[in-house]
């Protein structure tokens, strides 16, 4: 599975991004139980932001950016969004998007996600 990362930038605290995740499942045999993203400030442990379980669409947040972020997705483009609302300093990270293709295999750790995307940064500034 390749996931590429798009929509991150520069903005001003309190404003909105959307941040875009494309998902291209070689072999296509491969089905996809869960995408989520992390983030990773700098000189800071990646830490989870929030997933979404590709078959009955619930999901899960991270207790710092519930209520201004909401991730979503288009199972029929494989894709998934992470609409991020009120943004503040603290959300400066990059931004990676990660994919479970192992059924059941979801939770709070990069260590139970094994598709990883090259990230996209986002920085806020007040």
């Amino acid at each position: 599975v390749r996931l590429i990362e798009s929509g991150g930038g520069a903005v001003q605290a309190g404003s909105s991004l959307r941040l875009s995740c494309a998902a291209s499942i070689r072999p296509r045999t491969v089905s996809i139980y869960a995408m989520g993203w992390f983030r990773q400030a700098l000189g800071k442990e990646r830490e989870f932001v929030a997933f979404i379980r590709w078959i009955s669409g619930t999901t899960s947040y991270a207790d710092s950016v519930k209520g201004r972020f909401t991730i979503s997705r288009n199972d029929a483009e494989n894709m998934v969004y992470l609409q991020m609302n009120n943004l503040k300093d603290e959300d400066t990270a990059v931004y990676f998007c990660a994919a479970s293709v192992e059924y059941g295999v979801v939770g709070t750790t990069p260590s139970e996600w094994s598709q990883w995307g090259q990230g996209t940064q986002v920085t806020v500034s007040s």
